[in-house]
């Protein structure tokens, strides 16, 4: 069963590649990369394989393609 978790997007972020974990246990995340065709969805699944120490196909974005607030199912 894969964890889903809460994500708060700041692209084209000075601060980035970062995570941060809110007090509400969501995570901010800091992604240089513009939210332009896509560009800052990769960067996050690319964070948070990191982040959790799985491999980037195991990080799939299940809400909020065009909103900085996403929801991502990680595997296992």
């Amino acid at each position: 069963m894969p964890t889903v978790v809460s994500v708060t997007i700041t692209p084209n972020s000075r601060k980035g590649p970062l995570v941060e974990t809110l007090d509400d246990g969501s995570l901010r995340l800091y992604v240089r990369a513009p939210a332009v065709e896509g560009k800052a969805n990769k960067a996050a699944i690319e964070l948070l394989a990191v982040h959790y120490g799985v491999p980037k196909s195991a990080v799939r974005l299940v809400a909020g393609v065009t909103s900085r607030f996403k929801r991502f199912a990680i595997d296992d």
